[in-house]
């Protein structure tokens, strides 16, 4: 047998018994990374700080929306001009989540969603004392470039420290916590604003995205399995962003998010249209309690992600496209009842795609998963900012058949681009 062979057989305890030889590896070592494993206390604890830092980013986002005809009123705004609370919010936001991963490199993914919740909840607390409406829309603006810190990085986060058994319920329990403030977000202000007004109800919002922001501090485990990057290279940022266009299964993702946000944002922009008016009439008071369908949601989020990890996630991805466009049909009926369950189909059909088209980003991505995190939202918010507005010009063209034949429209090319990732990934 020949001296080659006789090392090759050479076991580790073997060789450090003899110091005269040296171990040579044969193959590069491989990073040695510590998981969050699911049923561990470490693992709960993530995946409520999770929750928490997604309900805080969503009920400050969308807490404004049910205050805009107080807005107007109190400030001598338009309608259209009261909207801007939210719009540059979101806007900036959108330019903030791309940014954000690249931030994080450098700074940490657990101290930037700390100070970025901690700042947007003292933007809100700003806004209920704002002097002018100049004032609150500025506040509301660095809001929103502040919550730019959180989505992409907390998607980052779980795919780097959570098992990847577990990370799609992980995943679904995030957007959940998304789920639950866009709604609370509303309800709070809503409620408390016509008791008292719209300044005692952002201070309330204000002060629970202040406790949300410490429980978050106080529960997330520190990083294992990050080493921030020293100085700021631009090229290795661009570099990053582009190489995650050459995984051809990625810009597919990137699609879903986008067509499936934008149907979703087209459903309950238009919604409100159609119900206000005959035959159905709706008040506004009736017509607000359709976004109890995030109740439905957040179930669905978080199944989801416990159906992925059991089932497969390339099952309920297209089964999740499939359930939004039944129920977008269903609302073609005329009888109200009908057409709730539509909208309410179109929501749970919506958070099931996103919860796991999140997971399969942070699964995907060969490394960089902060970059890749930060395209799939930047997609995300396009999609509600563009389809969102484009669906306007259907509803004036034809009324609501119209909308749901550019929904359905959104949703089949979203189907074609979930079966091109369940091929492309299993190659």
């Amino acid at each position: 047998m020949s001296r080659a062979v006789q090392k090759q057989e050479l076991t580790v305890s073997e060789a450090s018994s003899r110091p005269e030889l040296k171990l040579v590896e044969s193959e590069p070592k491989l990073e040695l990374r510590q998981f969050l494993t699911r049923g561990t206390p470490a693992f709960r604890r993530a995946t409520i700080a999770l929750f928490l830092s997604g309900f805080a980013t969503f009920s400050l986002l969308y807490c404004v929306q049910p205050l805009m005809p107080i807005f107007s009123d109190d400030f001598g705004v338009t309608p259209a001009a009261s909207s801007l609370s939210l719009s540059l919010s979101t806007g900036f936001l959108a330019f903030a989540i791309f940014c954000a991963a690249a931030v994080s490199e450098n700074l940490g993914r657990r101290s930037l969603m700390f100070f970025s919740l901690l700042g947007a909840a003292l933007c809100t607390l700003a806004c209920a004392i704002a002097p002018n409406w100049q004032m609150l829309l500025v506040f509301r603006s660095l809001e929103g470039f502040l919550l730019g810190g959180v989505p992409a990085v907390a998607m980052t986060y779980l795919a780097e420290e959570i098992d990847p058994r577990g990370l799609g319920g992980a995943m679904g329990l995030y957007i959940a916590g998304n789920a639950f403030g866009g709604m609370a977000g509303r309800v709070v202000t809503g409620t408390i604003a016509e008791f008292f007004s719209w300044r005692p109800a952002l201070a309330a919002v204000g002060v629970l995205g202040l406790i949300a922001a410490t429980g978050f501090l106080l529960l997330l485990p520190p990083s294992r399995n990050f080493t921030p990057r020293k100085g700021f290279d631009v090229a290795f940022h661009v570099r990053a962003w582009a190489g995650h266009f050459r995984n051809p299964a990625l810009p597919l993702l990137f699609a879903i998010g986008f067509l499936v946000m934008g149907s979703f944002v087209t459903v309950y922009n238009y919604a409100g249209f159609r119900l206000v008016a005959d035959p159905y009439d709706l008040s506004q008071t009736e017509l607000g309690l359709i976004f109890t369908a995030y109740l439905f949601g957040i179930v669905a989020s978080w199944l989801a992600g416990l159906l992925g990890d059991r089932i497969g996630h390339f099952v309920v991805l297209p089964a999740g496209v499939l359930v939004a466009a039944l129920g977008a049909a269903i609302t073609l009926a005329a009888p109200l009842p009908l057409v709730i369950l539509g909208i309410v189909l179109v929501t749970i059909g919506f958070f099931v795609t996103h919860s796991v088209a999140s997971a399969l980003v942070g699964r995907l991505a060969r490394g960089a998963k902060g970059h890749a995190s930060s395209l799939y939202l930047l997609a995300y918010y396009l999609g509600s900012s563009i389809a969102g507005s484009v669906g306007g010009y259907f509803w004036l063209a034809d009324g609501w058949s119209a909308v749901v034949t550019f929904i359905l429209a959104m949703l089949a090319f979203c189907l074609v681009a979930a079966f091109g990732v369940a091929r492309l990934a299993r190659r």
